[in-house]
């Protein structure tokens, strides 16, 4: 071991110890150490009288709920007959007044529950399943044989009443069990299976003659939800047509397109395309898209758009201006204005030949429209739907500015006006 290293040790100098010094913080906000103490105490609600041992304090007493006076009993009078008026106060005599002050309040408390509902009905989602006890279980239970059944119908034509009435032969088939085990295990079994769901009751759509459906109508049906009357009832008309060709490596090969819309007249619209050799095949085809791709139009009063909108698809710009339904002219009889029926003196569809015939098919009644720039057939139709779509409803537009709307046309004149 070498003596150089103790001697070095008893001889160094000590080196003076170097302290960091305060980091910058990477906030801007005042460090704890530094905030200033609040000038007021903090005051508990106990101490304000706004809690009680009791919990919070009721905004309505018994005291509040008193029975009618002679003013209010004179007011009912008039709507009520003395029967229903006798009723009413046998009802509510029949109610404790601190029952609705404890019960009939609705919670305001951090635990309340977020849905109001029949607390007397079991949710199958929400609320948890009450199911039977495990004693009602029975691992022998299985069902009557033939024998046994009839030997039960046996018995009950024995003991049948002198005159048996239909009431008779119900509470037999309500009486009479299916298995042999445990009452129980049948009347109230144990099952660990969730209870049904609710479902909407839809009325199953069923049509007469069901075979003689084209696979591809019945297959439009099923992915629409709409029946072969409905399918057959809707408008659709072929806006443009041209011959394709398509050169391969073994010529050329030559195909039919179409464009369609389809609509029911009362605010669907849609359209759709289809190319194939032979022409009733690719109608077919656009004519199954145009009602698959329908959707819904917003239409004001069942008749207009909402505003001017614009669409645009390439080079094609349409515009399109809603329209007053009709004029007011002068009654020299009445002495006052009046409207004359829209179907007569309204301003209808004022457009061009494709836009008119989409307008046709979805309902609209009173339009304007301008297209400006390229006029391809094709982007015409698909700017027009594009335009349709993309309309702003009054509600959204006040919702999104966070006002109230009232429509005053609606309320006072009944959209007249």
């Amino acid at each position: 071991m070498s003596t150089s290293q103790p001697i070095r040790c008893l001889f160094a100098i000590p080196r003076p110890s170097y302290r960091l010094g305060a980091r910058r913080p990477f906030t801007i906000s005042t460090r704890l150490q530094a905030r200033p103490s609040p000038k007021h105490k903090s005051i508990k609600a106990s101490d304000l009288g706004l809690t009680s041992k009791d919990g919070p304090k009721p905004r309505v007493s018994a005291k509040d709920l008193r029975p009618y006076s002679e003013e209010e009993k004179s007011a009912l009078s008039k709507r009520y007959n003395p029967e229903q008026i006798t009723a009413i106060e046998a009802g509510e005599a029949a109610v404790d007044p601190q029952d609705l002050v404890n019960q009939g309040a609705v919670r305001e408390d951090g635990m309340r529950i977020k849905y109001l509902d029949d607390f007397s009905f079991i949710h199958p989602v929400v609320d948890k399943p009450i199911r039977a006890p495990e004693e009602n279980y029975d691992p022998n239970l299985r069902f009557k044989t033939e024998d046994e059944l009839a030997q039960d119908l046996t018995d009950w034509v024995k003991d049948m009443p002198d005159d048996p009435t239909r009431l008779d032969w119900m509470k037999f088939m309500d009486d009479t069990r299916l298995t042999v085990g445990k009452e129980e295990a049948e009347r109230n079994p144990r099952s660990s299976l969730a209870p049904e769901i609710p479902k909407l009751d839809i009325l199953k759509r069923t049509t007469a003659g069901k075979e003689d459906i084209e696979p591809s109508v019945e297959r439009l049906m099923r992915q629409t939800g709409f029946d072969d009357k409905e399918i057959r009832r809707f408008r659709v008309k072929i806006l443009v047509t041209h011959r394709v060709v398509n050169q391969t490596r073994l010529g050329k090969i030559q195909s039919l397109y179409y464009l369609t819309v389809a609509g029911n007249g009362k605010g669907l619209l849609g359209i759709g395309e289809g190319k194939s050799a032979e022409p009733e095949e690719a109608r077919a085809q656009a004519r199954n898209s145009a009602i698959r791709n329908m959707q819904p139009i917003p239409m004001y009063e069942g008749r207009t758009i909402f505003g001017d909108v614009k669409g645009k698809v390439s080079a094609t710009e349409v515009e399109l201006m809603t329209r007053p339904p009709g004029k007011y002219l002068f009654s020299p009889r009445s002495g006052n204005y009046r409207l004359i029926s829209t179907q007569k003196t309204g301003f209808g569809v004022r457009c061009q030949s494709l836009i008119f015939e989409m307008c046709r098919c979805a309902g609209i009644q009173d339009m304007a429209a301008r297209v400006t720039r390229s006029r391809n057939p094709m982007n015409t139709v698909k700017a027009t739907l594009q335009a349709l779509l993309s309309q702003r409803l009054p509600e959204e537009i006040a919702r999104g500015r966070g006002i109230k709307l009232v429509d005053l046309r609606r309320v006072y004149y009944g959209g007249n006006v």
